[in-house]
Protein backbone atom coordinates (compact mmCIF):
# COMPACT_ATOMS: atom_id res chain seq x y z
CA UNK A 1 0.00 0.00 0.00
CA UNK A 2 1.43 3.25 -1.43
CA UNK A 3 -0.58 5.53 0.79
CA UNK A 4 -3.77 6.91 2.08
CA UNK A 5 -4.37 9.99 0.07
CA UNK A 6 -6.52 11.84 2.72
CA UNK A 7 -5.11 12.77 6.21
CA UNK A 8 -5.46 10.19 8.52
CA UNK A 9 -8.96 9.38 10.23
CA UNK A 10 -7.61 9.47 13.19
CA UNK A 11 -6.92 13.09 13.58
CA UNK A 12 -10.68 13.26 13.58
CA UNK A 13 -13.20 14.47 11.09
CA UNK A 14 -13.33 18.33 12.59
CA UNK A 15 -9.65 18.43 13.15
CA UNK A 16 -9.09 17.49 9.41
CA UNK A 17 -11.56 19.23 7.96
CA UNK A 18 -10.51 22.43 9.71
CA UNK A 19 -6.93 21.82 8.87
CA UNK A 20 -7.97 22.21 4.83
CA UNK A 21 -9.90 25.17 5.14
CA UNK A 22 -7.49 27.13 7.54
CA UNK A 23 -5.06 26.01 4.34
CA UNK A 24 -7.16 27.72 1.71
CA UNK A 25 -9.58 30.28 3.69
CA UNK A 26 -7.72 31.25 6.47
CA UNK A 27 -5.75 34.66 6.91
CA UNK A 28 -2.03 34.66 5.57
CA UNK A 29 -2.46 38.93 5.75
CA UNK A 30 1.49 39.60 6.73
CA UNK A 31 1.92 41.41 9.95
CA UNK A 32 3.91 44.49 10.26
CA UNK A 33 6.97 45.22 10.93
CA UNK A 34 9.81 43.13 11.61
CA UNK A 35 11.49 40.94 12.14
CA UNK A 36 12.98 38.27 10.91
CA UNK A 37 16.33 38.40 13.18
CA UNK A 38 19.36 36.50 14.82
CA UNK A 39 20.59 37.70 18.06
CA UNK A 40 20.05 41.25 17.16
CA UNK A 41 20.77 41.70 13.28
CA UNK A 42 17.82 42.30 11.83
CA UNK A 43 17.61 41.24 7.99
CA UNK A 44 16.10 42.29 5.38
CA UNK A 45 12.84 40.11 5.22
CA UNK A 46 11.63 42.12 8.00
CA UNK A 47 8.24 40.61 9.09
CA UNK A 48 7.24 38.55 11.54
CA UNK A 49 5.85 35.87 9.23
CA UNK A 50 9.78 34.28 8.96
CA UNK A 51 10.88 33.95 12.70
CA UNK A 52 14.98 33.50 13.02
CA UNK A 53 17.05 32.75 15.81
CA UNK A 54 21.06 31.37 15.75
CA UNK A 55 23.19 30.68 18.15
CA UNK A 56 26.49 32.76 18.42
CA UNK A 57 27.98 29.56 19.81
CA UNK A 58 27.19 26.62 17.67
CA UNK A 59 26.56 28.66 14.51
CA UNK A 60 22.97 26.92 13.94
CA UNK A 61 20.46 29.72 12.62
CA UNK A 62 16.58 28.44 13.03
CA UNK A 63 14.49 29.40 11.08
CA UNK A 64 10.34 29.36 11.82
CA UNK A 65 8.08 30.07 9.54
CA UNK A 66 5.10 31.87 10.91
CA UNK A 67 2.46 32.56 8.19
CA UNK A 68 -0.73 31.68 10.02
CA UNK A 69 -2.92 29.71 10.02
CA UNK A 70 -0.74 26.85 8.14
CA UNK A 71 2.64 28.59 6.67
CA UNK A 72 0.82 28.40 3.37
CA UNK A 73 3.85 29.55 0.62
CA UNK A 74 2.24 32.70 -0.82
CA UNK A 75 4.66 35.15 -2.98
CA UNK A 76 5.23 37.07 -0.23
CA UNK A 77 6.37 34.45 2.30
CA UNK A 78 8.88 32.69 -0.65
CA UNK A 79 10.59 36.15 -1.51
CA UNK A 80 10.73 36.49 2.89
CA UNK A 81 11.82 32.93 3.09
CA UNK A 82 14.81 33.30 0.04
CA UNK A 83 15.97 36.66 1.44
CA UNK A 84 16.59 34.63 5.07
CA UNK A 85 18.09 31.84 3.37
CA UNK A 86 20.42 34.03 1.31
CA UNK A 87 21.27 36.18 4.09
CA UNK A 88 22.34 33.49 6.49
CA UNK A 89 24.61 31.70 3.86
CA UNK A 90 26.39 35.17 2.97
CA UNK A 91 26.91 34.79 7.20
CA UNK A 92 30.36 33.88 7.56
CA UNK A 93 29.33 33.17 11.32
CA UNK A 94 26.51 30.56 10.59
CA UNK A 95 27.30 26.96 9.78
CA UNK A 96 23.52 25.56 9.33
CA UNK A 97 20.24 25.87 9.55
CA UNK A 98 17.33 24.18 11.02
CA UNK A 99 13.88 24.87 9.34
CA UNK A 100 11.11 24.48 11.17
CA UNK A 101 7.25 26.15 11.73
CA UNK A 102 6.87 28.36 14.83
CA UNK A 103 3.10 26.78 15.32
CA UNK A 104 3.27 22.59 15.52
CA UNK A 105 0.71 20.16 13.87
CA UNK A 106 1.52 21.96 10.37
CA UNK A 107 5.14 22.14 9.34
CA UNK A 108 3.56 23.71 5.91
CA UNK A 109 0.79 23.43 4.03
CA UNK A 110 1.98 23.81 0.82
CA UNK A 111 1.64 26.19 -1.91
CA UNK A 112 -1.05 29.13 -1.27
CA UNK A 113 -3.86 27.91 -3.90
CA UNK A 114 -5.00 31.30 -4.08
CA UNK A 115 -2.10 32.09 -5.73
CA UNK A 116 -3.05 30.07 -8.89
CA UNK A 117 -7.10 30.46 -8.85
CA UNK A 118 -8.61 33.00 -10.98
CA UNK A 119 -5.40 34.65 -11.21
CA UNK A 120 -3.79 36.36 -14.22
CA UNK A 121 -1.30 34.61 -16.58
CA UNK A 122 1.89 36.97 -15.82
CA UNK A 123 0.87 36.49 -11.96
CA UNK A 124 0.95 32.55 -12.12
CA UNK A 125 4.40 33.50 -13.54
CA UNK A 126 5.62 35.86 -11.14
CA UNK A 127 4.64 33.45 -7.96
CA UNK A 128 6.38 30.17 -9.62
CA UNK A 129 9.86 32.06 -10.16
CA UNK A 130 9.32 33.15 -6.95
CA UNK A 131 9.24 29.29 -5.86
CA UNK A 132 12.30 28.54 -8.20
CA UNK A 133 14.26 31.55 -6.66
CA UNK A 134 13.38 30.42 -2.85
CA UNK A 135 14.02 26.56 -4.25
CA UNK A 136 17.26 27.56 -6.03
CA UNK A 137 18.91 29.54 -2.65
CA UNK A 138 18.14 26.28 -0.46
CA UNK A 139 18.87 23.31 -1.98
CA UNK A 140 22.56 25.20 -3.08
CA UNK A 141 22.82 26.39 0.30
CA UNK A 142 26.69 25.93 1.59
CA UNK A 143 25.12 25.40 4.88
CA UNK A 144 23.99 22.10 6.74
CA UNK A 145 20.41 22.47 6.45
CA UNK A 146 17.86 20.59 8.60
CA UNK A 147 14.24 20.23 8.57
CA UNK A 148 12.53 19.77 11.65
CA UNK A 149 9.02 18.72 10.53
CA UNK A 150 6.64 19.31 13.27
CA UNK A 151 3.55 18.71 11.67
CA UNK A 152 2.31 18.18 8.32
CA UNK A 153 3.88 18.94 4.99
CA UNK A 154 1.93 18.15 1.87
CA UNK A 155 2.94 19.38 -1.61
CA UNK A 156 5.34 22.67 -0.78
CA UNK A 157 5.60 21.58 2.67
CA UNK A 158 7.27 18.40 1.29
CA UNK A 159 9.03 20.73 -1.22
CA UNK A 160 11.44 22.38 1.79
CA UNK A 161 11.88 19.51 3.45
CA UNK A 162 13.22 17.23 0.43
CA UNK A 163 15.71 20.76 -0.32
CA UNK A 164 17.75 20.46 3.10
CA UNK A 165 20.31 18.04 3.82
CA UNK A 166 18.67 16.04 6.69
CA UNK A 167 14.92 15.28 7.34
CA UNK A 168 13.37 14.72 11.04
CA UNK A 169 9.64 14.39 11.74
CA UNK A 170 7.52 14.59 14.54
CA UNK A 171 5.84 11.27 15.17
CA UNK A 172 2.21 10.85 15.36
CA UNK A 173 -0.37 11.24 12.84
CA UNK A 174 1.12 13.33 10.40
CA UNK A 175 1.59 13.10 6.75
CA UNK A 176 4.38 14.29 4.24
CA UNK A 177 4.34 13.81 0.36
CA UNK A 178 3.64 15.63 -3.23
CA UNK A 179 0.18 15.34 -3.77
CA UNK A 180 -0.08 18.05 -6.82
CA UNK A 181 -2.20 15.07 -8.99
CA UNK A 182 -5.23 15.47 -6.24
CA UNK A 183 -5.50 19.13 -8.11
CA UNK A 184 -4.95 17.99 -11.77
CA UNK A 185 -1.45 19.80 -11.30
CA UNK A 186 2.22 18.48 -11.69
CA UNK A 187 5.09 18.45 -10.02
CA UNK A 188 7.67 20.31 -12.05
CA UNK A 189 11.06 18.22 -13.25
CA UNK A 190 13.48 19.82 -10.52
CA UNK A 191 10.99 18.48 -7.73
CA UNK A 192 9.96 14.79 -9.32
CA UNK A 193 13.71 14.35 -9.81
CA UNK A 194 14.59 15.46 -6.45
CA UNK A 195 11.66 12.95 -4.88
CA UNK A 196 13.97 10.55 -7.16
CA UNK A 197 16.72 11.27 -5.77
CA UNK A 198 15.70 10.82 -2.49
CA UNK A 199 12.97 7.49 -2.56
CA UNK A 200 14.20 5.52 -5.81
CA UNK A 201 12.32 5.52 -9.13
CA UNK A 202 9.33 3.29 -8.33
CA UNK A 203 8.90 4.14 -5.20
CA UNK A 204 8.73 8.14 -6.35
CA UNK A 205 6.99 7.37 -9.79
CA UNK A 206 4.16 5.72 -7.88
CA UNK A 207 4.06 8.24 -5.23
CA UNK A 208 3.92 11.29 -7.99
CA UNK A 209 1.00 9.93 -9.33
CA UNK A 210 -1.53 9.24 -7.14
CA UNK A 211 -0.30 12.12 -4.82
CA UNK A 212 0.64 9.76 -1.82
CA UNK A 213 0.79 11.71 1.27
CA UNK A 214 2.78 9.25 3.74
CA UNK A 215 2.05 8.62 7.16
CA UNK A 216 5.16 10.09 9.35
CA UNK A 217 6.53 5.99 9.90
CA UNK A 218 5.90 4.90 6.14
CA UNK A 219 7.59 8.07 5.13
CA UNK A 220 10.80 6.95 7.58
CA UNK A 221 10.62 3.53 5.57
CA UNK A 222 10.27 4.98 2.10
CA UNK A 223 13.53 7.32 3.48
CA UNK A 224 11.42 10.23 2.76
CA UNK A 225 12.59 11.37 6.10
CA UNK A 226 15.61 10.20 8.05
CA UNK A 227 14.39 9.78 11.56
CA UNK A 228 11.69 10.38 13.79
CA UNK A 229 11.42 12.25 16.99
CA UNK A 230 8.42 13.05 19.60
CA UNK A 231 6.98 16.20 18.73
CA UNK A 232 8.24 18.15 22.18
CA UNK A 233 11.67 16.61 21.19
CA UNK A 234 12.01 17.66 17.91
CA UNK A 235 14.12 20.62 17.54
CA UNK A 236 16.51 19.38 20.34
CA UNK A 237 17.09 15.75 18.26
CA UNK A 238 17.56 17.63 15.32
CA UNK A 239 20.22 20.18 17.14
CA UNK A 240 21.56 17.72 17.99
CA UNK A 241 21.76 15.70 14.53
CA UNK A 242 23.14 19.31 13.06
CA UNK A 243 26.10 19.25 15.58
CA UNK A 244 27.07 15.79 14.13
CA UNK A 245 27.16 16.77 10.17
CA UNK A 246 29.07 20.08 12.04
CA UNK A 247 32.14 17.94 12.94
CA UNK A 248 33.03 17.24 9.02
CA UNK A 249 35.01 19.86 7.79
CA UNK A 250 33.12 22.73 5.83
CA UNK A 251 35.12 22.61 2.84
CA UNK A 252 35.32 19.36 2.51
CA UNK A 253 31.17 18.70 3.40
CA UNK A 254 30.59 21.96 0.84
CA UNK A 255 32.10 20.42 -2.04
CA UNK A 256 30.70 16.75 -1.66
CA UNK A 257 27.34 18.49 -1.28
CA UNK A 258 27.55 20.38 -4.24
CA UNK A 259 29.01 18.35 -6.83
CA UNK A 260 26.04 15.97 -5.94
CA UNK A 261 23.45 19.01 -6.21
CA UNK A 262 24.87 21.03 -8.91
CA UNK A 263 23.74 19.17 -12.08
CA UNK A 264 20.28 19.97 -10.88
CA UNK A 265 20.74 23.53 -9.74
CA UNK A 266 22.27 24.21 -13.12
CA UNK A 267 19.59 22.19 -15.11
CA UNK A 268 16.78 24.97 -13.39
CA UNK A 269 18.82 27.62 -13.91
CA UNK A 270 19.12 27.04 -17.27
CA UNK A 271 15.69 25.48 -18.30
CA UNK A 272 13.99 28.41 -15.49
CA UNK A 273 12.17 30.68 -18.15
CA UNK A 274 11.22 27.17 -20.21
CA UNK A 275 9.61 25.73 -16.69
CA UNK A 276 8.07 29.32 -15.63
CA UNK A 277 6.02 28.76 -18.83
CA UNK A 278 5.37 25.17 -18.65
CA UNK A 279 3.74 25.60 -15.10
CA UNK A 280 1.95 28.92 -16.37
CA UNK A 281 -0.26 27.38 -19.08
CA UNK A 282 -0.75 24.65 -17.26
CA UNK A 283 -2.53 26.20 -14.62
CA UNK A 284 -4.35 28.83 -16.07
CA UNK A 285 -6.11 26.30 -18.25
CA UNK A 286 -9.69 25.78 -17.50
CA UNK A 287 -9.47 22.53 -16.85
CA UNK A 288 -7.28 22.67 -14.24
CA UNK A 289 -9.04 26.19 -12.87
CA UNK A 290 -12.37 24.21 -13.34
CA UNK A 291 -10.36 21.64 -10.47
CA UNK A 292 -9.52 23.68 -8.17
CA UNK A 293 -12.71 25.54 -7.88
CA UNK A 294 -14.21 22.01 -7.60
CA UNK A 295 -11.90 21.61 -4.86
CA UNK A 296 -12.49 24.60 -3.23
CA UNK A 297 -16.29 23.89 -3.38
CA UNK A 298 -16.34 20.40 -1.73
CA UNK A 299 -13.80 21.84 0.54
CA UNK A 300 -16.54 24.58 1.72
CA UNK A 301 -19.11 22.43 1.76
CA UNK A 302 -17.11 20.74 4.65
CA UNK A 303 -18.07 23.61 6.42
Amino acid sequence: EIANMALPAAVGRRVCTNFFKSFLFGSNVLKSPPACTANGRLYSTASDNVLVSKDEKTGIATVRMNNPPVNSLNGSLLVKLRTCFEELDKDTNCRAVILTSEKPNVFCAGLDIMELYKKSPDHVAEFWEKLQDMWLQLYGSRLVTVAAINGHAPAGGCLLSLACDYRIMAEGNFRIGLNETQLNLVAPFWLRQTMINTIGYRQAEMALVIGALFPSDKALLLGLVDKLAPMEEIQTVAEEETKKWLQIPDQARVITKMSSRKPLLDELKRRKQEDITTFRDATTRESVQKSIEHYLANLKAKK
